[in-house]
């Protein structure tokens, strides 16, 4: 199924937290013929190529976070996890310039991890949002396979967002990628439900 029988003035988002299988859902939807705008690549193109966000980023974290106009990321690192205010200032430059470059893309489909937490929902226009869940334990075993961190670290990653059940609330729909259920299947019958919205 494409992206042409959905309304083309429909915009959707794809969030859920780290482990939830939100990429994988985003892989499928590419593998339909369907464009994602993926805000962590943006957001990381930006910081390497934007020279208006490089230098307003300099300004905030000094000189040395870029050395010969490469990205120096742990500089940048140290930067966020000193305090949540330098996280918040970060933020607030890195988020509203993924927002104009998902304007100008001209993307119908956004993945978000951080969706509702990073006030996303507020800077563009989205129709409909659809949260991608799995059990506590499938994520914890996803995060640690995939990240090669320690059960205690991967619970950490996972706390460290909103709750599952709180973005699940805000969401218009849900995929359920616990391993069991047919993700393909979720995924075509949302498809339908979207070209009839």
């Amino acid at each position: 199924m494409s992206s042409h029988s959905i309304s083309p003035n429909l915009r959707i988002a794809l969030t859920g937290g780290i482990g939830s299988g939100k990429s994988y859902v985003a892989q499928l939807l590419r593998a339909r013929g369907i464009e994602v705008f993926d805000c962590d690549a943006s957001a990381k193109r930006l910081l390497r190529s934007s020279e208006p966000l490089m230098q307003s980023m300099r300004q905030l974290v000094g000189n040395h976070l870029y050395v010969d106009g490469r990205l120096q990321k742990q500089v940048l690192a140290a930067y966020l996890l000193a305090s949540d205010e330098n996280k918040q200032r970060i933020n607030a430059l890195v988020h509203p310039a993924v927002a104009r470059d998902f304007e100008q893309s001209g993307y119908q489909w956004l993945e978000s991890a951080i969706f509702f937490e990073s006030g996303f929902d507020a800077r563009v226009k989205i129709d409909k949002v659809v949260c991608v869940t799995a059990p506590l334990e499938v994520r914890i075993q996803r995060v640690m396979q995939r990240d090669a961190l320690d059960r205690q670290k991967a619970l950490g990653w996972i706390e460290c967002q909103w709750p599952q059940e709180r973005i699940r609330a805000m969401s218009h729909f849900e995929i359920v990628n616990d391993g069991v259920q047919d993700v393909s299947q979720q995924l075509n019958e949302l498809l339908i439900q979207l070209t009839n919205a």
